[in-house]
């Protein structure tokens, strides 16, 4: 079966290749940024203060959790080249090097959050009333934090070794378990005390705790022999985990700045209005969860050129492939266009509880999220796949200077001087989109990818 092992070079791989492997991919990445959906319309019924809080403290905990995913994916794409290779020393010191370093940054990230957090919400949070329940918030989500440290290693591995449905088997799971703990820690019930914010932060650790302890247990018993196996990569691990270390840290940056910008962006959000805050807080997880669609589909491609090119693949091969999955890109991208416009034009059945302006911000978003998918996919295309040829720092370069010197000063001079309506912040998303596609589409148009080989 192509999950479980690389794909022969003399077949081809299609676009149904990458629907086999992104299709769990994206049901699991959908149920994890899920965790932020669910809990902000089981809070939403508390009223948009309790919506804000949730935001604040989401932005403050997903910089570190921006950090774990960012070293996952540069993991999962390692991963899928010694998968590629055959070699099992090479899968067993990513894997090692991949732990070390995610439980390095969450323990960091706690301990950050512990003396710190508490001073930045009260810096940013508009009323002294959203602050509190913030830091309530954000005091249990930190066991979170330390769960995904783990599961997201563990998921990157099996990932980039074909075994995509391992990881969504966990959210499944974890999120009808994140549901059920939610509702009634949110709300009281079974003789439980009603927690409010705080009850959904504490079904979320409920349910991560759960999901970790699934994918130990299989990865004990599908790769548990990996870690048994004598001898790295490299002469010993110090010199194993500086070669990690040296392929990751690009693809991390790149990852950590989209996350790091994603989260400035939303502390520049909360001095928007009240209703206009909340909307962006709501419209932010969608955006998120219906992108994962094209985001994963373009990591399914980025993991299939990374075996390709470990089993150094004919450049007609590599061409008829990413022709295919460049297609179905753009179907996918197709989808969210639909999911985005199904959600904003069910606002007043989904957040009822919420004021009549709230939803009618929300509607006004829908010209923007019709077109952002499309620019978004295609260079999602382009970043994987030169990520997957190691054209990493390239990347870096894009994603980090358009997001630094256009997308935050644009965002802070539109909500801070300008005092543009929410529709108008959020385009700046999309301009960012065409600003990159020149830079992503030429540097794939010139072939040099095809030439790479797995380092050393």
């Amino acid at each position: 079966m192509f999950r479980s092992s690389p794909i022969p070079v003399t077949e081809g791989p299609t676009a149904r290749h990458v629907f086999a492997l992104a299709w769990p991919m994206t049901l699991k990445a959908i149920m994890l940024h899920g965790t932020v959906v669910i809990d902000t319309y089981l809070v939403s019924s508390l009223g948009e203060s309790a919506i804000a809080a949730m935001g604040l403290s989401t932005a403050v905990a997903g910089l570190v959790l921006g950090a774990i995913l960012a070293f996952a994916n540069a993991m999962q794409i390692r991963t899928a080249q010694a998968f590629g290779t055959n070699d099992r020393i090479f899968l067993k010191s990513v894997f090692a090097s991949g732990m070390a370093v995610s439980l390095a940054i969450g323990l960091i990230g706690l301990t950050t959050i512990f003396l710190f957090g508490d001073a930045l919400l009260d810096v940013m949070a508009p009323t002294v009333e959203i602050g509190s329940l913030a830091k309530d918030y954000l005091a249990i989500f930190s066991l979170v934090i330390l769960g995904e440290a783990i599961g997201q290693v563990i998921s990157s591995h099996f990932n980039g070794c074909g075994r995509t449905r391992l990881p969504l088997y966990s959210f499944l799971l974890a999120v009808p378990i994140n549901i059920a703990s939610s509702i009634v820690l949110i709300h009281g019930f079974l003789g439980l005390p009603a927690f409010g914010v705080a009850g959904a932060a504490m079904g979320s650790a409920i349910a991560v705790t759960a999901q970790v302890s699934y994918l130990i247990l299989r990865f004990a018993r599908v790769d548990g022999g990996l870690l048994r196996l004598s001898g790295w990569r490299q002469s010993d691990f110090a010199a194993t985990l500086r070669r990690h270390l040296g392929f990751s840290l690009p693809i991390a940056a790149t990852f950590f700045s989209a996350t790091f910008a994603m989260q400035v962006s939303a502390l520049i959000y909360a001095r928007l209005s009240l209703n206009e805050f909340a909307a962006m807080t709501i419209i932010g997880p969608w955006i998120m969860v219906t992108g994962t669609v094209g985001m994963q589909w373009a990591q399914a491609t980025g993991i299939i050129v990374a075996q390709l090119l470990g089993q150094k693949t004919e450049k007609d091969v590599l061409e008829r492939f990413l022709a295919s999955a460049w297609r179905g890109a753009f179907v996918a991208s197709g989808a969210v266009a639909v999911l985005l416009c199904a959600v904003c034009l069910s606002a007043d059945w989904l957040y009822s509880d919420l004021g009549a302006e709230t939803r009618v911000i929300l509607l006004g978003f829908l010209p923007v999220l019709l077109i952002l998918p499309f620019p978004k996919g295609s260079n999602a295309i382009c970043g994987n796949t030169l990520r997957a040829s190691g054209d990493t720092v390239y990347v870096m370069h894009i994603f980090i200077w358009a997001q630094w010197l256009f997308r935050i000063p644009a965002t802070a001079i539109a909500v801070l001087y300008l005092q543009l309506p929410a529709a108008w912040v959020l385009s700046i998303q999309l301009w960012e989109e065409f600003l990159k596609f020149p830079a992503f589409h030429r540097r794939l148009h010139r072939g040099d990818w095809k030439d790479s080989e797995v380092s050393e």
